[in-house]
């Protein structure tokens, strides 16, 4: 399956140098968990979890299709989220993310029933960004950010946040068929 089958957050590109496109986003909701070890390992350990809370392991046992991307981004020192056991998470590990489909707000979306699994409303914001394909490899990533940071630089924009990884396609997507981003927040548009 690919990601245009598949519902994403509403955004528009309000501009485009290479292949950096500025995008601003609406507002969304998403179900997270913060899981412990490297970059490469947090996915894996999150998605049965996240993937869990959608496939009605929550307060009335609702069910949500997929959605993408997958979001990933180096953990906070301190969360604001519903689940009491992510209030007091310290820095370290990964705060991975499944959107919501459109139309569940924070005020609607269903209580987990599991305590690792927390929601949030995403706020509009404004990102740059770099789409490519190929394996989920820490060389690719870094490739592609350093790419990204040069654009950025020679733009004159200055990120305002860490960067967040977002995976389009399921693990068995060919890998010259995969669709990555790494989206970097930008402040408010000039």
């Amino acid at each position: 399956m690919t990601s245009h089958a598949t519902e994403e957050p509403e955004y528009k590109v309000t501009g485009q140098f290479g292949d950096i496109e500025i995008r601003e986003y609406a507002a969304y909701t998403v179900a997270e968990v913060l899981v412990a070890g490297s970059a490469e390992e947090a996915g894996n350990a999150a998605f049965p979890i996240l993937a869990s809370y959608i496939f009605g392991n929550n307060v009335g046992a609702s069910k949500f299709a997929m959605t993408a991307p997958v979001t990933q981004t180096a953990a906070p020192v301190k969360l604001a989220m519903t689940a009491p056991v992510m209030q007091q998470a310290a820095a370290g590990g990964f705060l991975v993310q499944f959107v919501l489909p459109r139309g569940v707000t924070l005020a609607a979306a269903p209580r987990p029933l599991d305590a690792r699994v927390g929601l949030r409303e995403m706020p509009p914001r404004r990102v740059a960004a770099i789409r490519y394909s190929g394996f989920w490899s820490k060389a690719n990533y870094r490739e592609h950010h350093a790419k990204l940071l040069d654009g950025l630089q020679r733009a004159g924009l200055v990120a305002s946040g860490d960067a967040v990884y977002a995976r389009y396609n399921a693990p068995f997507t060919p890998w010259f068929m995969r669709r990555n981003e790494i989206w970097l927040p930008l402040g408010a548009a000039p």
